[in-house]
């Protein structure tokens, strides 16, 4: 729907005061650069074979990886194919790919989206193909088998049975080569895209290293289109940089570095590594935050990142050299503050934030919401013994070697600079947000609770199903509506703008444990919320845990809201939750308030969404206080 002049001004305005000028103006010129061509001419294609290093000298080149070659990793896997494994590869033989670590989907070809068979024109401009459209449907369908993580479970089946699948590797490059000139269609639109396809067949490439399937032509081939994704990241850099600053940035800015240092005789090598090891320092040091938390508040992002920092320190360290402190730092206080807020049965995270099932590196078999493979790889190259993994094992590092140092058992922990505040006891985690913004939002989940119990998410987030979806699904599951907090009518806690936008920032939040004596821990957290109706609206927020028991009492107060607009307090149970649990709530007469059962959907993995119910309680006064208790166990003698 078109926006007025007014309105257009409006939001205009907001985004200059959120994002900043730096912002604003770089979008503005982008987007001028865009429509008069200007950016097109400045990412040629069909630009001129070149060839820079034969096979036979790249194999002896002074560089190490994670492992010298597949030769080099047969003595010491003793790890065997696995079931799952087994299906991955017999997927992949009928031609199925796993995207976004949920479901298979047949791929015809590189430029087809599965979900609808839209297919792509490769011969128009990357700069001409619309991320999102109501006919192609979502981009990132067309983009999860170019990134080329498909390669990992043939590797790992290849090791450990001796099945060589070198020719099939380098044939789905070859291929993809073919498919897409560069810089023209889909798979040339995304920067991040490209780096993820470089550090894959990178890998890929050292694993295959002395493999009769790497032939001169095709080398020389892989490596002029290597040099070309880099020389694009590069150049595009400034829009990862200034107008996206998250994940894409640091995924962007490592592989420049990376592949800098690991490929030292294309031209601009050098000054992709100086250029990429600065940017990646400071985007580290920008989006991880003091206490380790991260700037898209999202536990799947994390991870992503996760996975970068291991990359990038392993890398670095197998090459005599070494980024800023700050980094390490930082690597080490994201691992404290991801183990924090993590269930000790399954190795899941609670599913907050936005998650696109990405998993960059799949190098086990564990299931995609379990952590506990990505963060004993950050751990092992950070020198500290977790589990003895396999992801460990394929960045080179002897986990049983190392010092033992497990991770602590973490009962209290606050984390104010993200907005995070969890308490852990055996097999029960309680986890709670409350965070102002100083950096973009990307779901209005202020005061969301998560509870866990022997391994099972009782109360939950909704997820996130898909970015680029329908308006209802986008602004149910970014919004408020899908999580367990409060909601005014119908209102988020900030306003929904286009694509990724939010207006009316939560500026204002404070949350702290009170107490950690006697037989209750005690939280109490504050956002101001609801600017778009209204300049000082308070949501309050009391959660009292009695220790050692599974009892919590959830008290909510608004204040300075409309008084003629319902307060809601909404639940997304697990399935069989009654049969276990007891929630009643009460207003502020001490009245009981009768719940209400409405249609609710939960997405554990991008791109599926399943109905369920949701619990919501409401009131026309502004104070709600809600208790949930374990179901007595009834004794077979009563």
């Amino acid at each position: 729907m078109a926006l007025s002049l007014s309105e257009g001004m409006w939001a205009f305005f907001q985004i200059l005061r959120n994002m900043g000028p730096r912002y604003a103006w770089f979008r503005l010129w982008y987007e001028v650069r865009r429509k008069t061509g200007l950016l097109k001419a400045a990412f040629p294609t069909s630009p001129p074979f070149e060839r820079w290093i034969s096979v036979e000298k790249w194999r002896e080149l002074p560089v190490s990886f994670f492992f010298e070659s597949k030769n080099s990793l047969l003595s010491l896997s003793k790890v065997e194919s696995s079931p799952k494994l087994q299906q991955q590869i017999a997927e992949y033989q009928s031609g199925n790919i796993l995207f976004f670590s949920a479901k298979y989907y047949q791929v015809k070809d590189w430029l087809v989206n599965p979900s609808n068979s839209y297919r792509y024109d490769a011969t128009r401009h990357w700069t001409q193909i619309p991320d999102f459209s109501s006919t192609a449907g979502d981009i990132k369908y067309v983009w999860e088998k170019s990134r080329f993580a498909f390669l990992y479970p043939l590797i790992r089946y290849d090791l450990y049975t001796q099945t060589d699948f070198s020719e099939t590797v380098f044939s789905e490059i070859d291929s993809w080569i073919a498919a897409n000139p560069v810089n023209c269609g889909p798979n040339w639109r995304c920067s991040q895209e490209m780096s993820l396809r470089v550090l894959n067949w990178t890998f890929a490439l050292h694993y295959y290293k002395h493999s009769p399937a790497l032939t001169t032509e095709r080398f020389e081939r892989i490596m002029h289109i290597i040099y070309w994704q880099m020389r694009h990241v590069e150049a595009n850099i400034d829009f990862s940089r200034i107008a996206v600053r998250n994940n894409h940035a640091i995924t962007e800015t490592l592989t420049l570095y990376l592949i800098g240092l690991l490929y030292p005789y294309f031209p601009e090598s050098k000054r992709w590594k100086a250029k990429g090891k600065k940017w990646f320092e400071e985007e580290i040091a920008y989006q991880i935050y003091e206490d380790g938390t991260f700037l898209q508040f999202s536990m799947n992002y994390h991870r992503v990142v996760v996975q970068l920092l291991t990359w990038g320190i392993r890398l670095a360290y197998l090459n005599q050299e070494r980024f800023s402190e700050i980094v390490y730092e930082r690597a080490q206080k994201s691992l404290a503050f991801l183990e924090s807020c993590q269930d000790d049965i399954t190795g899941w995270l609670p599913n907050y934030g936005n998650n696109d099932g990405a998993l960059f590196f799949p190098l086990s078999d564990a299931h995609f919401r379990d952590y506990r493979p990505q963060l004993a790889a950050l751990a092992a190259v950070l020198g500290q013994q977790r589990e003895n993994t396999e992801e460990a094992f394929w960045y080179g590092v002897k986990a049983s070697e190392l010092p033992k140092n497990d991770a602590p058992k973490i009962f209290l922990q606050h984390f104010d600079n993200g907005g995070y505040y969890s308490f852990k006891e055996e097999n029960v985690l309680t986890f709670i947000r409350c965070g102002a913004y100083k950096n973009r939002p990307f779901q209005a989940d202020n005061l969301h609770v998560d509870i866990w119990v022997e391994g099972q998410n009782i109360l939950r987030d909704a997820g996130s199903y898909l970015y680029n979806t329908d308006e209802q699904w986008i602004k149910y599951f970014a919004g408020t509506a899908s999580h367990n907090t409060l909601m005014l009518d119908t209102y988020d806690h900030m306003q929904k703008g286009p694509r990724f936008v939010w207006y009316h920032w939560i500026k204002k939040a404070k949350g702290q444990w009170i107490s950690t004596e006697g037989s209750v821990v005690v939280f109490e957290g504050y956002i101001r919320a609801f600017g778009q109706l209204g300049k000082n609206i308070i949501h309050r927020r009391r959660v009292t845990k009695t220790k050692g028991q599974l009892r919590w009492v959830i008290e909510d107060w608004l204040e300075n809201a409309p008084v003629d607009l319902p307060m809601h307090q909404i639940w997304h149970p697990v399935p069989d939750f009654s049969t276990k649990f007891l929630m009643k709530a009460f207003d502020e007469k001490g009245q009981e308030v009768r719940l209400s059962l409405s249609e609710g959907w939960y997405s554990s993995h991008y791109s599926e969404k399943h109905k369920v119910e949701r619990w919501v309680y409401t009131t026309y006064g502004r104070y709600l206080k809600t208790e949930i208790v374990e179901v007595p166990k009834v004794s077979i003698l009563d």
